[in-house]
């Protein structure tokens, strides 16, 4: 037992250092192509912005053995997913966030069987089981939009990080009522936030800022402030419950906070300590605290 684990103590400090190298590497190669060209340094960077670097093919939990297997096409990629209990007395649509797959989810799903519900589950384009090697925004509530339409109408949603932010803009589109349920957990709530922390990580040219932005234009057209739940939430009716951590590393709780001064009589903030951006929705009274209100 003692080699063993001091074999694989040996092994992931191989791996930390391994990764230290690709950083630096990645650095290393943004500035030189900064500095031939900012136009070609900030499309790179987008590229990379939007591209998961891992995939999560794990083993299917017990739970989802008994579901059926669903697949669509959107934009030449196959998106795949998973339904239980079809037929059910209300639709309940569970979203993951980035480089993560709704496998993570398992936990949510018997519980709302339990309820009566039928529910969805599908791995965003670029994620888990379904095609493609990118994801942004616009394609994540594409995505959502396609599922509501071909499998819907959904009636609750729950969501966790860039899932959240893919909902809200997806609900701006999707007819809805005061009756929808909104589950948020850790949602990406500004864009321009997640694109500050891409720009500090990689230590890239502030220079490159400005046609990053426009590349974003160029693809959708809006800006990256366009993207931010504070902004889309001004158009849901939807009763939301809000989980967020104060110590979530990647989706800041400052964005959240400026949700909440905005008083939004349809949103319930729930602020929880020490569980950080993922294991906050692995937790038994968050996850017990979402089967209830959905």
């Amino acid at each position: 037992m003692k080699r063993k684990a001091g074999y694989t103590s040996f092994t992931f400090v191989i791996m930390k250092f391994s990764q230290r190298l690709a950083l630096k590497y990645i650095r290393t190669k943004f500035k030189l192509l900064s500095a031939i060209s900012k136009k070609k340094a900030a499309a790179s960077a987008f590229r990379l912005f939007c591209t998961p670097q891992v995939r999560n093919r794990k083993k299917l939990p017990p739970v989802f053995k008994e579901a059926e297997q669903l697949q669509f096409e959107l934009k030449n990629i196959t998106v795949r997913g998973w339904r239980f209990n079809k037929g059910g007395h209300r639709r309940a649509l569970i979203l993951h966030g980035f480089e993560s797959s709704v496998v993570n989810f398992d936990r949510y799903v018997r519980p709302l069987l339990r309820k009566g519900y039928e529910v969805l589950a599908f791995d965003a384009p670029a994620h888990g089981r379904s095609g493609g090697k990118q994801i942004n925004a616009p394609l994540y509530r594409q995505t959502i939009l396609a599922i509501n339409e071909r499998f819907g109408p959904v009636h609750s949603f729950m969501a966790h990080s860039f899932g959240g932010l893919a909902v809200c803009l997806a609900l701006e589109d999707i007819s809805h009522t005061a009756d929808t349920r909104l589950v948020l957990i850790a949602p990406a709530t500004e864009t321009v936030s997640a694109i500050n922390s891409f720009f500090s990580f990689l230590q890239l040219d502030p220079a490159l800022r400005p046609e990053f932005e426009r590349i974003i234009i160029r693809h959708s057209g809006v800006s990256a402030e366009w993207y931010s739940i504070r902004r889309a939430m001004k158009h849901i009716k939807a009763e939301v419950l809000w989980f967020h951590d104060e110590d979530d590393e990647v989706t800041p709780l400052q964005d959240v906070l400026k949700v909440k001064e905005e008083n939004h009589p349809n949103i319930r903030f729930v602020f929880t300590k020490g569980l950080g951006h993922r294991r906050i929705y692995r937790d038994n009274k968050v996850s017990k605290a979402i089967a209830e209100f959905l």
